[in-house]
């Protein structure tokens, strides 16, 4: 049977509350920290940099938010060429079919023959393609609003004037080496590269000079020779598609206040309420991590049958975890459990797409050895992010001072950690993978990790990058 569309309020309605005129108060208040001058005829550019559900909708959202003023531009750049399984165009079918609003829109754009040959079999569809119609390919089921598509790179960002990093953490680096050679021909001074907003949760460890993590930001300004106070970090307790929705919801968006303050404004909308905050390494570093203990959440579901008391029993494990970690990367307790991150790593052990994928791996669905990436999911970012923080806490030239085990590496004090690791790792039958797992969920002690999460002096290293540690202070 055709899908019903859903009756929540859907952003376009949420978003009519605001006046045309304080809209565009907040469109002029942007263009003046970017540094532009703004008419009609050059509008304010807004270039998305990959199509994934979060950078979709949060896209559209911003098209149908300033839509009306005409003085703000969207465009969306992703890999052409994508082709859209049958099996999705006939979903896509079902789908036009049971939005009354969706078909009679592509029915007025003469659009709605190419979703039928392709059902049957008698053409093919992009994924670019049908998100120009407003369908993203990872997330079919939810019809966004149609959206400029490009899949030209340089035609995308040439003339931007905010950037918004939409690439899974392991791909930013190579795309956005290839956008720093575009800006570096069209801008003539550092004053003019374009503010960039990063969506991105990840981390990437590196080895020398010294073991160290770098996040999406820290790439972007040193790949596309962005400065830093232009480049920020956009993260809350958001689901993409309850977004879309009209849902209500918080974020924080992450960097320098001189530009920061204005572009959280103009980000802001009746159901998405925007923070600034000028702590950027915190809130990425910990949104990576998060994903982390995501994965080991679902894994605990499959094997439970989701049983709320092992997933309590794990969640407290994983908490203490994730404020151990935070201390060895000098982040307070504090700045860990307030507002937004804690929320954000709330929503994500209970409804992300980490621990969605976690739960398909304990089940049996999935295999880790089969790729992070999920046709109509996207990329599982949770599984690099693994491997990452795993690789860094394991560096012989990491020691610390504990009280439960003396003088160790941080890998010893993380079993959480070193089980995922493990398990993601495991070739041989699921059930033992699962059982393996389980097995080192369960406290062999008898010792409160509180307790056993303790260190004697503060770590002798940093973790990150000096200009990160900089930027926070």
């Amino acid at each position: 049977a055709a899908p019903v569309a859903h009756t929540r309020p859907n952003s376009i309605i949420m978003a009519a509350t605001a006046s045309t005129t304080e809209l565009e108060a907040q469109v002029q208040a942007l263009s003046t920290a970017v540094g532009r001058t703004l008419t009609r005829e050059r509008p304010l550019r807004v270039t998305c940099v990959g199509a994934g559900a979060w950078g979709s909708v949060f896209v559209a959202k911003l098209k149908q938010q300033y839509e009306a003023t005409g003085l703000v531009q969207t465009t969306v750049w992703r890999r052409g060429g994508r082709v859209v399984s049958k099996e999705a165009a006939a979903r896509l079918v079902d789908i036009i079919n049971g939005n009354e609003r969706v078909l009679r829109r592509l029915r007025d754009s003469c659009s709605v023959l190419k979703y039928i040959e392709a059902r049957l079999g008698d053409r093919e569809l992009t994924a670019d393609e049908i998100l120009r119609d407003g369908f993203c390919l990872n997330l079919l089921d939810e019809p966004l609003c149609p959206l400029s598509v490009v899949t030209n790179l340089e035609e995308a960002v040439f003339s931007a004037d905010v950037l918004i990093n939409a690439l899974p953490s392991t791909e930013t680096r190579n795309v956005f080496s290839r956008i720093g050679k575009v800006l570096a021909a069209s801008r003539k001074t550092q004053e003019a590269m374009p503010l960039v907003i990063s969506l991105s949760k990840g981390v990437e460890t590196l080895a020398e000079p010294y073991p160290h993590l770098t996040t999406p930001t820290l790439v972007i300004a040193e790949e596309a020779n962005v400065p830093l106070d232009r480049v920020f970090y956009f993260g809350g307790p958001n689901i993409a598609r309850e977004i879309w929705q009209g849902e209500y919801a918080t974020a924080r968006l992450c960097g320098a206040a001189t530009t920061g303050e204005a572009l959280a404004e103009f980000l802001r909308s009746p159901s998405l309420i925007v923070w600034h905050h000028e702590d950027v390494i915190t809130h990425e570093v910990l949104g990576g991590l998060k994903n982390v203990y995501a994965l080991g959440m679902g894994i605990v579901g499959a094997a439970t049958h989701d049983s709320a008391t092992s997933k309590a029993v794990y969640f407290s494990n994983a908490a203490a975890e994730m404020v151990f970690i935070a201390q060895l990367l000098a982040i307070t307790e504090r700045d860990l459990l307030h507002g937004p991150l804690i929320a954000d790593m709330y929503v994500t052990l209970l409804k992300g797409r980490n621990a969605w994928f976690g739960h398909q791996l304990g089940s049996g669905a999935l295999r880790a050895a089969d790729g992070d990436y999920v046709p109509g999911k996207g990329l599982i970012q949770g599984v690099s992010a693994v491997h990452a923080f795993h690789a860094l806490f394991s560096d012989e030239r990491l020691e610390i001072e504990s009280e439960a085990k003396g003088t160790v590496r941080p890998v010893a004090m993380l079993p959480t950690l070193s089980a995922l690791q493990r398990f993601l790792s495991h070739d041989g039958e699921i059930d033992d993978a699962v059982a393996e797992f389980m097995a080192a969920m369960k406290d062999q002690a008898a010792v409160d990790p509180g307790r056993t999460l303790k260190l004697l002096a503060p770590p002798s290293f940093h973790l990150l990058p000096a200009c990160a540690t900089e930027a926070r202070q």
